[in-house]
């Protein structure tokens, strides 16, 4: 209690906050009031004594004296606002209302448009932008940020990157509806140094040929990479599977190290996973394309203004054409003297089902079933066996291959047996003994 009477026990910046705090207690009116009616000939150390009592200090007491003598009763008695006259620091209006704008310009566009990306776009505009923390708070304030309490922090990956272009490149393949529903894939091979897109292809599906093409493509516009990383589907790098695909042998003759992520483990070709979803928002923003032509035309679109006009965070808001030219290309690798392994068998075709659900492979006819017609197929073709997958590496079914011109059926009734209802099953007749 001796404490209390001598008021709160910190230093002067603290006790003026607390004074700040008890000021706008309701129940600090009487106090004001009382003040308010203070006698000039009050004893000597009346002062301290009352302050004491009520636990406030002197600064308070003759400020608020002053200002029952300014603003008199009983506007005296409201507590006044700490609020400063001026905010030097504030961001007016005008800029809060660009931000806002230039966040919502980029989404329209499909780009990201956080923070770092709203900043750098005010200030391509030649306007002074917030910074970083601020533009957070406008947008929250603003209700224009969808909160994510569980999403990992980003202080908690642990990123890696090649020191030079061309060291590595990644190649996966992403997933893509047409306006009439057919789904195609597209690939995007990207540099692992930079996060430069060497090349974009749509393709029919995830197939080897395809895979072929893209990273042809690449290493014609800028040179041979030293190393390919890639996921393990039968399309790009089935060496886990068993054998060696068309990729994997084009990559060993020209003495480029092939690369299998781990299984189940995207993470690995996390600067490849994030480049689909950025594509597929940039994508979802515009109308969806007719045909494989159109859909290339926007994917070149897209890698001209990923590259060129895109700031990336990870980059220090570099592009990733400043990126690559930035550092020499890694030196090309050498090819092997001896012959790279041929494509070993199986060979791999990717197919399509008849409108009856039939698919031909290998000089047989394979009925996939009427619910399956017009579907594409990836094949393995083995010696003596065929291995179907779907499109997004399932393996469905193996069958042993037949004579040319051979009908492997499904299992199920064909023709006018088909459309029979089926004849209920006679019970079983008691044992005779």
């Amino acid at each position: 209690m001796e404490v209390l009477a001598r008021g709160p026990p910190f230093g002067t910046g603290l006790r003026i906050l607390h004074d700040q705090v008890m000021a706008h207690d309701p129940a600090r009116t009487d106090l004001r009031l009382i003040i308010a009616s203070w006698p000039e000939d009050a004893p000597r150390g009346a002062v301290t004594r009352f302050c004491r009592e009520h636990n406030v200090s002197r600064e308070w007491f003759y400020a608020t004296r002053k200002h029952v003598t300014e603003a008199g009763l009983p506007h005296a008695l409201v507590a006044r606002s700490s609020r400063p006259k001026t905010s030097p620091a504030k961001v007016s209006e005008l800029v809060e209302r660009l931000a806002l704008e230039a966040r919502a310009r980029l989404g329209g566009a499909g780009w990201d448009n956080g923070p770092l990306s709203v900043k750098y776009e005010l200030e391509k505009l030649g306007i002074e932008s917030p910074s970083r923390s601020t533009l957070a708070r406008i947008f929250t304030r603003n209700a224009v940020v969808t909160p994510q309490p569980k999403k990992r922090p980003k202080s908690s990956y642990i990123r890696f990157e090649y020191a030079a272009p061309n060291e590595m490149w990644q190649l996966d393949a992403t997933d893509y509806t047409l306006r009439g529903g057919a789904v195609v894939a597209i690939f995007q091979l990207n540099d692992d140094h930079s996060r430069f897109q060497i090349a974009s292809l749509a393709a029919r599906s995830e197939n080897a040929e395809d895979a072929v093409k893209v990273v042809t493509i690449g290493m014609n516009r800028h040179g041979t990479p030293q190393r390919l990383l890639t996921d393990n589907g039968t399309a790009l790098n089935p060496s886990r599977r068993g054998w060696t695909g068309d990729l994997t042998a084009l990559m060993l003759s020209r003495g480029v190290q092939p690369i299998a992520s781990s299984v189940g483990h995207p993470q690995t070709q996390g600067k490849n996973e994030r480049g689909h979803s950025t594509l597929a928002r940039w994508l979802a923003a515009r109308p969806a394309a007719n045909d494989l032509a159109e859909l290339q035309t926007q994917l070149d679109t897209f890698d001209k203004l990923y590259n060129e006009e895109r700031p990336h965070q990870s980059l220090q808001m570099q592009t990733p054409h400043q990126r690559y030219y930035a550092t020499p290309k890694a030196p090309e690798p050498t090819p092997p003297l001896a012959p790279a392994p041929l494509p070993s068998k199986p060979r791999q075709h990717a197919r399509k089902t008849t409108p009856n659900g039939v698919l031909t492979v290998a000089h047989m006819r394979i009925q996939m079933g009427r619910d399956q017609a017009n579907r594409t197929f990836n094949i393995v073709i083995e010696t003596n066996t065929v291995h179907i997958f779907d499109a997004e590496g399932t393996h469905i079914i193996t069958h042993p291959i037949g004579p040319k011109g051979s009908y492997v059926g499904n299992g199920k009734p064909r023709g006018f047996l088909a459309n029979q209802p089926k004849k209920p099953q006679a019970p079983d007749e008691p044992a005779t003994s």
